[in-house]
């Protein structure tokens, strides 16, 4: 399924016109997108080829995977109200390792307001299991 076909809104299908990837650096870590709309959106990522020496996934990876997430869906309610993100806080907190299979991050707005936006990422991997949480802040200023 292509970016574009994942957009669930207007909004969100004319960001990713605009954008036409997901980004250099998702794009090299597999990220694929499933959905997006300002209140959800899912992506996959591989766990193999996105861990550091020592076996597990690099929390680095997590950190983009919801960042990636989080930036879109923060856009896609920023560009419905004339508004562009201009700024960004990040926490995340892993719990898990991850050697094989297939990460999944499911966003999920927490506040939508005409300044600023929250959204929280929940990694887990293919038996469902908490790996990692990210909590994404986009300010927002009129475009």
């Amino acid at each position: 399924m292509s970016i574009i076909d994942a957009a669930r809104t207007d909004a969100a299908r004319r960001l990713l016109e605009q954008r036409g990837t997901l980004g250099e650096l998702a794009e090299k870590l597999g990220i694929a997108l499933v959905t997006l709309s300002a209140d959800e959106a899912v992506a996959t990522m591989p766990a193999e080829g996105n861990r550091q020496p020592y076996g597990v996934v690099n929390g680095g990876a997590y950190v983009t995977l919801g960042e990636t997430l989080g930036s879109f869906a923060a856009n896609v309610h920023a560009i419905d109200r004339d508004k562009v993100a201009v700024g960004i806080e990040i926490n995340a907190t892993h719990t898990r390792s991850v050697r094989t299979g297939t990460v999944t991050g499911t966003c999920r707005a927490l506040h939508l307001g005409g300044t600023l936006t929250t959204h929280e990422i929940t990694i887990t991997d293919e038996q469902d299991r908490l790996i990692s949480t990210v909590r994404i802040t986009n300010f927002l200023r009129n475009a």
